[in-house]
């Protein structure tokens, strides 16, 4: 007989496990993997407690999951305990797909395809391992489930993975900015024609959620100095695959060595590309950079002792693109001062551009149920001038080179 697990969060407190299928997969390697994927990449560098993981985060969704479905029943919106399973187990897998290092090198290990595909690749094979018991679950992570609300929940404007990252990831970094009242916010969800709404008294809790979006963009997610660091460890494996497809090696470790293999480039999602990529993690990528800071290659022994001494680039962030003129006088300047040549110098001079989207009303939005029984957008209802605004896409351009010495 199966007897509930507890969990102690820092975050949420004690989580509790009732399910045998949840603490099944819990338990799933696929799964246990997320323990050694960390959440913020390279954001250590910035904010050093900022170590947590993907196996965190995973469990706070969940939680928060099965805490909304509490409160949605207890207002009379019908939710089976099949329902419930499987939008807790959906929660929990949303992030199985993620490589080394969360957003960092996404499309860099493995290209031309997304996390969120490879999540729901993997979440096929654990379907398969359960004899279909999570076939409900795969519909509500795809969309095609006839009850949107679970779908929203998991992936939406207002959905549980955005609730729970904003306040690990607040709690973490020590950035007080995106700390959100989630509890108020689960207790004021309701349902209406089998869409997520929240009701209206809730309103400056959701405003302030919106707003945290994006001020923590702005200062955890695109610090300028976290987008140096993912710069440099992008332009290692950039390079380190250019010398593979050259011969010139480096010497690669299993199963990173995997995807520089023309097999897993042509066919990203097969299952001999997945069974790989399972096996893959941070400290797959940081002990290939340890051992190649002493490669021959002076461009890959220079970029990786670097990121590993934390030398990082200097980056220059504009509201306007970056001239060409000023992009073409970095490189010849760093081609002059790392003694390489022009071509090589790219690998040290980038520019890019940073997107922070806080809010999105096409799709659905948050919709806000309002005491007539009418459904209203939030910035249609909000008295907060600066919410407006936030449904714009701010795109910013930088320029990133090495520092003078």
């Amino acid at each position: 007989m199966y007897r509930q697990k507890i969990i102690n969060d820092p975050v949420h407190g004690f989580i509790h496990v009732q399910s045998p299928l949840i603490f099944q997969l819990i338990r799933h390697p696929f799964v246990q993997r997320l323990r050694r994927i960390r959440q913020l990449g390279l954001s250590d560098l910035v904010y050093p407690g900022a170590t947590h993981t993907r196996f965190h985060h995973a469990l706070g969704a969940m939680h928060l999951m099965g805490k909304s479905l509490d409160i949605l029943r207890s207002k009379d919106i019908a939710i089976s305990k099949e329902e419930y399973e499987a939008a807790c187990a959906a929660i929990l897998l949303h992030d199985i797909g993620h490589g080394p290092f969360s957003h960092t090198l996404e499309r860099s290990i493995i290209s031309g395809i997304s996390h969120e595909r490879i999540s729901h690749l993997l979440m096929e094979q654990l379907d398969e391992e359960c004899h279909g018991q999570l076939q409900m679950a795969r519909q509500m992570f795809e969309g095609s489930y006839p009850r949107k609300f679970f779908t929203q929940l998991i992936s939406g404007q207002l959905d549980m993975d955005r609730l729970d990252y904003l306040l690990r990831d607040s709690f973490y970094t020590g950035v007080s900015e995106g700390i959100v009242g989630a509890d108020r916010i689960v207790h004021m969800l309701h349902v209406q024609d089998d869409e997520l709404v929240v009701e209206e008294k809730a309103i400056y809790s959701i405003e302030k959620f919106i707003i945290a979006r994006r001020l923590m963009y702005w200062q955890v997610y695109l610090h300028k100095t976290v987008i140096a660091a993912d710069i440099l460890l992008w332009k290692i494996l950039l390079r380190a695959r250019l010398l593979v497809n050259e011969g010139r090696g480096p010497e690669i470790n299993e199963p990173l060595s995997y995807f520089f293999s023309a097999e897993a480039v042509q066919e990203p999602a097969s299952r001999a590309s997945l069974s790989h990529f399972v096996l893959l993690d941070d400290h797959d990528v940081l002990f290939a950079v340890k051992r190649w800071q002493f490669s021959k290659d002076t461009v890959l022994s220079t970029l990786c002792r670097n990121l590993l001494e934390r030398k990082l680039p200097q980056i220059e962030i504009s509201n306007k693109p970056i001239p060409v003129q000023r992009v073409e006088e970095k490189l010849k300047a760093t081609a002059q001062m790392l003694k390489v040549s022009l071509e090589d110098a790219h690998f040290f001079v980038h520019q890019g551009e940073l997107e922070n989207e806080a809010y999105r009303s096409e799709g659905g939005g948050i919709r806000m149920l309002m005491k007539n029984g009418s459904l209203e957008d939030v910035t249609r209802i909000s008295d907060n001038y600066s919410l407006e605004p936030l449904k714009t896409t701010v795109v910013k351009h930088y320029l990133s080179f090495p520092r003078a010495n």
